[in-house]
C-alpha cells in the first residue's frame, strides 16, 4: 500500500482498514482524528490520550454526492466522476466520521443503513478510508 493520504488517521492491517483515534484514560472519551494534549470533553481535565483503533462498522447518519470536482490543490479524476460521501455514526463510539463511499450511489443509501470501513485510492493515488457494504 502507498502512504495514506493523511498519515496517522487510518491504517491497513492485513488488507483490513482501521480508523485511528484517541481515547482519554480518565473519562474514556474517544475522538477522531487522533489528537494530543487535553481531552476534548469539557467536563474532563485529562491529558492522557492514547491511540486506539475505532470500530469498523456504523450506520449512515447522512449522505450526499459531490457532483463537482474539488478545487485546486485537490486532484480530481479526468474526466471527473461524481463521488458519494457518507457521514457514518460508529457503532461503539457514537461519533460521526465522514468518508467517501465505495461502489454505492446515493440512490442505494439510506439513513440507518449499516456500512463497514474499507479503503481505496483517491484520484491521485494515495489510499484513504472509505465506507462500503459490510
Amino acid at each position: 500500500m502507498d502512504a495514506p493520504v493523511i498519515d496517522g488517521w487510518f491504517t491497513v492491517d492485513g488488507g483490513t482498514a482501521h480508523l485511528l483515534g484517541t481515547r482519554c484514560a480518565d473519562c474514556r472519551t474517544v475522538c477522531f482524528p487522533p489528537r494530543t494534549g487535553f481531552c476534548p470533553n469539557p467536563r474532563c481535565a485529562g491529558e492522557n490520550l492514547a491511540e486506539t483503533r475505532l470500530s469498523r462498522r456504523g450506520t449512515v447518519w447522512s449522505y450526499t454526492n459531490a457532483c463537482y470536482p474539488p478545487p485546486t490543490p485537490f486532484v480530481a479524476a479526468e474526466p471527473y466522476t461524481p463521488v458519494t460521501l457518507a457521514a457514518v455514526e460508529l457503532a461503539e463510539e457514537g461519533i460521526v466520521v465522514l468518508g467517501q463511499v465505495k461502489d454505492l450511489t446515493v440512490e442505494e443509501l439510506h439513513v440507518g443503513m449499516e456500512l463497514e470501513l474499507t479503503w481505496g485510492p483517491l484520484a491521485d493515488g494515495p489510499p484513504v478510508w472509505m465506507w462500503g457494504r459490510p
